[in-house]
């Protein structure tokens, strides 16, 4: 059966080959834990085109970052998880001093799952129109930087691609920020994960609604991803239930029955592929996001911001962030 499983974290798409016994050849792995943090950092690289075929993502890296006290009020959890994310993105590129830099906030404003890109833009300490004008303590450590929400294209009827490219032709960047809220398929992992990469983004790609690309070979200048998932598909939700009731049915009952040894022994993709069939036409539409997911987005938009913030100004602190945007 076709592995179809929505996800936009590389992670997974790792995970997935791993489980089903599938070639991995061409994808590298490295995982350093911050126990002390409850942090765990992964970097996967993909290294060929066998690999790139493979996890069905390009040839680059991919960084995931994963804590549970993403989603929680906890500022000096939230503070650490930056600092890690600012080094990792100055680990993708090395930045001129005197870098031009613009953040894209991809997503749609007004539905809150959907809006994280536009809440890290408004977070994003701007500098490219002061110019002469820049606050005395703050000369020599900030880089030209604007932020970008340029909506999505059921609302303005531009293709998003078409409104960054344009905005890039007139400012010239040298590298693109993307930030855009994207779809797992483990629950575990909604909003508690992000993943970095190098090789740009497909908005939409997760939720099966692929707009034009957004990378180097489409826009000019190199193309740095940050996203976090979201939602997971209805079909995701079932499966991660289905999981937690064979474990309970196999300790409750050490005599299986028929049923349960059937549902055990299909791999992952065939189960889930079985819960599509049983949920269409309904599934296609279907996605799932937490309830607290109001106040989540917030959280993580700061964590980002904060993150962009240290990285791409040379001489700007949590402090300084706390003071001129707080």
């Amino acid at each position: 059966m076709k592995n179809n499983i929505r996800t936009d974290l590389a992670l997974e798409n790792r995970e997935h080959l791993s489980e089903s016994g599938q070639d991995v050849s061409g994808v590298e792995v490295a995982t350093d834990e911050h126990e002390d943090l409850g942090i765990t950092v992964t970097w996967v690289k993909i290294t060929n085109e066998a690999g790139a075929t493979s996890m069905g993502k390009p040839v680059g890296n991919y960084i995931t970052i994963e804590s549970p006290t993403m989603k929680d009020s906890d500022t000096e959890a939230h503070e650490e998880i930056a600092k890690i994310l600012a080094d990792k993105i100055g680990e993708l590129h090395n930045l001129k001093p005197d870098a031009v830099i613009l953040i894209i906030g991809l997503g749609n404003w007004q539905v809150t799952p959907d809006a994280l890109g536009p809440k890290v833009c408004e977070k994003i300490l701007v500098t490219r129109h002061i110019g002469d004008d820049m606050p005395h303590d703050l000369q020599g450590r900030v880089r030209a930087l604007s932020a970008l929400a340029p909506g999505v294209m059921g609302l303005t009827g531009i293709e998003t691609a078409e409104i960054v490219k344009g905005v890039t032709e007139k400012i010239q960047p040298d590298i693109i920020i993307a930030v855009d809220a994207l779809a797992a398929r483990r629950t575990s992992r909604i909003n508690t994960t992000i993943q970095m990469s190098d090789v740009g983004i497909n908005p939409g790609a997760g939720l099966g609604n692929k707009r034009a690309a957004i990378n180097k070979g489409t826009m000019g200048v190199p193309v740095i991803a940050i996203g976090v998932p979201t939602v997971v598909d209805a079909a995701t939700l079932v499966n991660d239930t289905m999981e937690r009731m064979l474990a309970e049915m196999s300790e409750a009952a050490p005599d299986e029955s028929t049923f349960y040894d059937m549902l055990k022994g299909l791999q992952e993709s065939e189960r889930y592929g079985l819960i599509k069939e049983i949920l269409d036409p309904y599934e296609g539409n279907m996605f799932v996001t937490p309830k607290d997911v109001d106040a989540v987005i917030v959280r993580l938009a700061n964590i980002i911001a904060n993150a962009c913030n240290i990285a791409l100004h040379p001489g700007i602190t949590q402090e300084d962030v706390n003071r001129y945007l707080n």
